[in-house]
């Protein structure tokens, strides 16, 4: 089993980042800042196809655990929720908070639902402009958590959203993923609840992953405001390593080559239950490229792309 320990020697296993696609780029950026007030910390391109943005939201210094990141794409077509894909993604906020949340939402015409209770925790869901389902959780140590959270005064800071809880994976069978999730990430089982099992790493932001078996059901198909893959962190490279070797000796799973990322270094594999999962290493950070008060204020290329920054930002669409 693999774990990732602190300094203190405290586990954490969790979630890295969850990437998804969207429309339009300055809209996603509006809602994510000005209505969820996070912070944009980067604005670079897919490496993979440069015409596209990359934006990665998240807390102050964009901590493993707390980012968001979006290909927006003007026009996509949406997406539908379907086996072997993410249902929902979970933010953490003060426990206290969910009815000033209630009333935020009310305010500026965010869809959501009604406060609900789920593994004892108040669970506020709603959707982002592309129908992209996410929610909030009120936890109460969320108050006091080590990372500060981020505020800009768009959102209180007594309010603002602590990074992750977590993702809740849509599934035919639990089983074979859970295994993924016990045996290579280091997770453990803390509770069932209807056709959810829920199961936590450790980490203070992102610890928690539940799958949701529901036997047979349509597939999802891949659009705006659909999950594109989940991140799982790894300390550094020899801890990826550990984790790539569980995968493909007893679970036999096939496992990209490490690719560089500029702000992590990452491998991909398609877990059992069809989820496209990805390790990122913790380090080296967002701030390798622009200082710590700079972050998102720019647009990032990786060195391999500055030849051709010219015909990237004329391609690229307006964020203001």
């Amino acid at each position: 089993m693999s774990r990732m320990p602190s300094q203190d020697g405290t586990a954490r296993n969790g979630l890295h980042h969850v990437t998804a696609f969207s429309g339009a780029a300055a809209r996603n950026r509006d809602f994510y800042t000005r209505i969820l007030g996070l912070r944009l910390v980067k604005r670079t391109v897919n490496f993979d196809d440069p015409g596209t943005h990359h934006l990665y939201y998240g807390d102050a210094a964009g901590n493993p655990g707390t980012i968001l990141t979006f290909f927006p794409v003007a026009h996509a077509a949406p997406g539908r929720v379907g086996i072997g894909e993410t249902q929902e993604t979970a933010f953490r906020v003060p426990r206290a908070s969910i009815g000033w949340w209630t009333h935020r939402f009310v305010e500026t015409g965010v869809t959501h639902d009604a406060p609900t209770p789920v593994f004892g925790e108040p669970v506020l869901r709603f959707r982002d402009p592309d129908g992209m389902m996410l929610a909030l959780v009120g936890v109460a140590a969320a108050e006091t958590q080590s990372d500060p959270a981020w505020t800009d005064g768009t959102v209180p800071a007594e309010h603002a959203i602590r990074g992750f809880h977590g993702v809740t994976l849509l599934l035919r069978e639990a089983g074979p993923t859970a295994a993924i999730l016990t045996d290579v990430f280091g997770f453990h089982e803390a509770g069932r609840e209807d056709l959810a099992t829920r199961y936590a790493g450790g980490a203070e932001a992102g610890g928690f992953v539940t799958l949701r078996a529901v036997g047979e059901f349509p597939r999802g198909r891949q659009g705006a405001g659909s999950v594109h893959h989940i991140a799982f962190r790894a300390a550094d490279d020899a801890a990826q390593a550990a984790m790539v070797e569980r995968l493909t000796g007893p679970h036999g799973l096939a496992v990209t080559e490490q690719r560089d990322r500029q702000y992590f270094r990452s491998v991909y594999f398609r877990e059992p239950g069809g989820v496209l999962f990805e390790i990122a290493t913790d380090g080296p950070g967002f701030a390798v490229d622009e200082t710590a008060e700079n972050l998102g204020r720019a647009l990032k290329l990786p060195a391999f792309l500055e030849p051709h920054r010219a015909r990237i930002e004329d391609r690229l669409p307006e964020l203001a």
